[in-house]
C-alpha cells in the first residue's frame, strides 16, 4: 500500500505526476487530497477507468522515488557537513600552526635582540596610551 507520509510529503510532485500520466484529472480534484490514499484511488479510477492495482502500482514508484530523493539528498547534506567540518578543522590548524610559528619567530627575536625589544615594546606601550587617553577625552 501507498506510503501516506511520503505522498503527503512528496504531494506536490506527486501531484504533476499524476496530471502527466493522467491528463483528465483536473487540478481542482486533486487540490482536494486530504491525505486519505482509498478515495485519492478511487477518484483516480472513477477519471481514467484504471484498475485499483494500477494506480496503486504507479502512487507506489512515484513515493518510491520521492522516498530516495529525499534520501539522497539528506545523504548529499551529511557528506557536506562533513566537508565542512573538515575544512574547519584544517582551517584552525592552519591558523594555530600560523600563530606558533610567529610566537618562535618573537621569542627568537627577543633572544637576539633583547635591548631593542624591550624599546619596541616600550614604544609600543607609548602609542599605545596616547591613542588610548585620546580616545577617552573625545568620551
Amino acid at each position: 500500500m501507498v506510503n501516506t507520509q511520503t505522498l503527503q510529503g512528496n504531494w506536490n510532485e506527486v501531484k504533476g505526476k499524476l496530471r502527466s500520466k493522467w491528463g483528465q484529472l483536473s487540478n481542482d480534484e486533486l487540490q482536494q487530497f486530504d491525505g486519505d490514499v482509498d478515495r485519492l484511488v478511487g477518484l483516480i479510477q472513477r477519471k481514467t477507468g484504471e484498475t485499483r492495482s494500477a494506480v496503486e502500482d504507479f502512487l507506489n514508484e512515484v513515493t518510491a522515488e520521492g522516498a530516495s530523493m529525499v534520501g539522497r539528498v539528506a545523504e548529499e547534506a551529511r557528506r557536506y557537513a562533513h566537508d565542512a567540518g573538515d575544512m574547519l578543522q584544517e582551517g584552525s590548524e592552519r591558523a594555530a600552526e600560523t600563530l606558533r610559528y610567529g610566537y618562535d619567530e618573537a621569542e627568537t627575536m627577543v633572544r637576539q635582540r633583547p635591548v631593542e625589544s624591550i624599546a619596541v615594546g616600550f614604544g609600543a606601550g607609548i602609542v599605545v596610551g596616547l591613542l588610548m587617553g585620546l580616545i577617552i577625552q573625545r568620551r
